[in-house]
């Protein structure tokens, strides 16, 4: 009997050990601005060691498109776009007034997806902003954050300069919706899917999408800072840990032959 609880109390160490190993949940802060610069601003202020952006002047207009871009970095970050549709530059969308897009009419929407090694920003023109726009983050299936355009709208209300398309040929068109460069900082790890949908009537229009890796935050104004709830993935300890465990199981089932 001393031998069997020996034996139990022995694998109750070994598994605690192992759980101890296991990624735990841990906070993460998403931070969201707004460029306030200047009221037409298409590009952001924050600084970087790395970045890129899709403009999707390469891709052709219409729906349902998949492609896979690098975002101008030569390589150092690569995703690929599902689901995605292109317009050319109207009064909703088009950064500079001329080019090309990205689109969604429906709640399933379209995504970004980086394979996996991810990134800790995203940025975007947002155009034609209406309570209908969101845009999700998620790192290995998991959402980390859901973002809802109302703070935005709030923020902007009432400064007409936001309000209607700044560029020509369209410039003051489309007057009832604010146009915007939106930021998101993520300032704990990192993600690697996006999901831009349009859960009611109209689209979501934005451009100039905008990876990287951020330095600075730059000048604009803080829309929210909202902290997660995130569980890393398992690194090669946890791996080594668990085999661990089953390699002493082994062990002792041969001892015991």
């Amino acid at each position: 009997m001393a031998t069997r609880f020996t034996r139990l109390g022995a694998w109750g160490l070994w598994l605690a050990g192992a759980a101890w190993l296991l990624p735990q949940a841990h906070a993460e802060q998403f931070t969201i601005r707004y460029e306030t610069g200047a009221a037409g601003a298409q590009t952001t202020s924050a600084t970087f060691s790395t970045v890129g952006v899709e403009t999707f002047e390469s891709v052709s207009t219409g729906s349902g498109k998949t492609y896979t871009t690098d975002f101008g970095t030569g390589g150092a970050i690569s995703a690929t776009y599902q689901n995605l549709q292109v317009n050319n530059a109207d009064k909703y969308g088009g950064a500079n007034g001329s080019g090309h897009y990205a689109v969604t009419f429906s709640n399933t929407g379209y995504e970004i997806n980086f394979g996996g090694s991810g990134v800790n920003y995203f940025g975007f023109w947002l155009s034609a902003l209406d309570a209908n726009n969101y845009v999700t983050f998620y790192r290995a299936g998991q959402k980390l954050l859901d973002f809802t355009p109302a703070d935005l709208l709030a923020m902007v209300n009432g400064q007409s300069a936001y309000y209607g398309n700044p560029n020509a040929p369209f410039k003051g068109q489309n007057a009832g919706e604010p146009y915007a460069f939106v930021n998101f900082f993520n300032e704990g790890g990192y993600f690697d899917r996006i999901v831009f949908r349009q859960a009611g009537g109209g689209g979501y229009e934005s451009d100039n999408h905008t990876v990287g890796f951020w330095q600075t935050q730059g000048t604009g104004a803080v829309v929210s800072s909202i902290q997660v709830t995130a569980v890393p993935e398992p690194g090669l300890a946890v791996l080594f840990g668990l085999g661990s465990v089953v390699a002493l199981s082994a062990a002792r089932r041969r001892r015991g032959a």
